[in-house]
């Protein structure tokens, strides 16, 4: 029997693989020669997700040949980088074989078949190491894929390895006690964010075209900023956490969502629908209709913009950045105004006591079912816990700042701001409790549970990156992804590093 919900997945695959063969532009370079005409890039590994799809498709270029390419990148810069811990080589050109030999036969097996990804090592994937950076599981391999691991493989795609994480993904800064620190491509001083730091760094530095992160406090955001990708957070239910080693469940359950990491904001839209949708085993997931971006008209859009939240004034760059867009907006007939939600000053003192309110609890029994003794969380596991008078007024106060958040976008569509203070801090300080107001920015609308999208729009001192967050009402990707996509039409995207 098939159910509703799987005629609506068909549907949306089906829909991803039609605009996967028509081969949009990658925002990279463009290539010469055989594949030009695809959009592919010149080196391969540079080429969007959409393009490689449409030229597998084409059988412009073979699935092997789109892998090596891949994982001789990866070879090439991962030394310096430390963004790839775990390699599946000699499975990724199996598989690779398999779908082009699959291709000639005329077999598809999705709107990514033949194309390569990397994905986070807190996401379990069968028959690879995943240790979510905590030493208990140096030697875990699992049997079975996350969900959404799944859902892209059954989609075609190809996982080449995985990407470094720091512990149990809670740390803004990508390092841990099995693998160490992930380098940020533009500054190699630098780190790429975290927790989501060695996806960000990977795609951004051409070894996947995407990967899969989490997002926790910004997890997925701050790393897209820092590394100069694009990124989104879904809303709040969207997608499963089923297999991912932070789970799901407990208080704050609605703050973490899993979305993708990728370089145009037109692999977004492309690879989000493959992954969304229940999978009856993640009870926070519901199934949220879907709009196509390409659908979403920019003039009259409603927009508030703000440049400082009250908690940590960014940078001049930053500002001026966000400012720019915010005009850019303008000239495309949005309705623009200076606002910032009123309460959204108050963010971190009433979402951060969620984070600590059972002293620490949850993370030593996920800690002790991994089998770790040695730490970086000693700071999670040694809190006091919260009284249950203190926690019940605790999620009354985040209840009634929501409450106030949601009325004020009532008048709008969409809050443009600042994904961080900062951009890309060097190592050793992004984790550190001094910076993390700094962060404020994205941890806001993890305790909203709204969508909000990441691409690049300017530069700092030192070619790196800034980026701007799109924020969009719940539900409504396909707005957040429409703006991202102009945004990143007028002010660059992405762009290759020098590494």
């Amino acid at each position: 029997m098939t159910s509703n919900f799987d005629l609506t997945r068909r549907e949306l695959l089906s829909l991803a693989g039609g605009v996967a063969a028509a081969a949009f532009g990658t925002g990279c370079a463009p290539a010469t020669g055989a594949g030009a005409d695809l959009g592919l890039a010149d080196p391969l590994p540079f080429s969007s997700t959409r393009a490689l799809a449409a030229a597998i498709a084409k059988r412009s270029v073979s699935s092997e040949e789109v892998v090596r390419a891949c994982l001789d990148r990866i070879a090439a810069v991962n030394p310096k980088l430390n963004a790839v811990v775990a390699l599946d080589a000699d499975r990724a050109l199996e598989r690779a074989r398999a779908l082009d030999a699959d291709r000639a036969n005329g077999t598809v097996r999705g709107p990514l078949h033949g194309v390569p990804m990397t994905i986070k090592d807190s996401l379990d994937t069968a028959g690879i190491v995943t240790t979510g950076g905590t030493l208990g599981r140096k030697s875990f391999v699992p049997a079975v894929d996350a969900t959404v691991v799944d859902r892209l493989k059954q989609a075609g795609a190809i996982v080449l390895g995985k990407t470094n994480t720091p512990e149990l993904t809670l740390s803004f800064e990508t390092t841990n006690l099995i693998y160490g620190k992930t380098s940020n491509p533009y500054d190699l001083g630098r780190t790429p964010g975290g927790s989501s730091g060695g996806a960000a760094a990977i795609v951004a530095a051409g070894g996947a075209p995407f990967d899969i992160g989490s997002d926790y406090g910004g997890s997925i955001r701050q790393p897209s900023h820092f590394c100069g990708v694009a990124g989104i957070k879904p809303t709040a239910g969207r997608v499963p956490r089923t297999g991912h080693v932070y789970p799901y469940g407990g208080i704050q359950d609605s703050f973490q969502q899993i979305g993708p990491i990728a370089r145009t904001v037109d692999d977004l839209t492309l690879i989000l629908p493959i992954i969304m949708g229940p999978d009856f085993a993640d009870p926070g997931v519901v199934a949220q209709p879907w709009s196509d971006p390409a659908r979403t008209t920019i003039a009259g859009l409603r927009v508030a913009y703000h440049t400082d939240n009250g908690i940590a004034t960014p940078t001049p760059e930053i500002v001026s950045t966000v400012a720019a867009v915010a005009a850019s907006l303008e000239s495309a007939k949005a309705v623009v105004s200076e606002a910032r939600p009123n309460g959204v000053e108050r963010a971190m003192d009433v979402g951060l006591p969620l984070y600590f309110w059972d002293g620490g609890a949850a993370i030593r029994r996920l800690l002790e079912a991994a089998g770790t003794t040695e730490t970086t969380l000693g700071g999670f596991t040694t809190g006091t816990a919260a009284t249950a008078t203190q926690v019940e007024a605790q999620v009354h106060a985040l209840d009634q700042w929501r409450i106030g958040m949601l009325r004020f976008f009532r008048d709008y569509d969409v809050i443009l701001c600042p994904v961080a203070a900062v951009p890309a801090l060097p190592h050793g300080q992004a984790g550190a409790t001094e910076a993390f107001p700094g962060f404020s920015y994205t941890f806001t609308y993890n305790m909203t549970g709204w969508p909000a999208a990441v691409v690049r729009a300017g530069t700092a001192p030192g070619g790196l990156p800034i980026g701007v967050q799109i924020v969009a009402h719940p539900g409504r990707e396909d707005v957040a992804l429409a703006v991202a996509k102009l945004i990143e039409a007028g002010h660059g995207g992405y762009q290759r590093p020098t590494l």
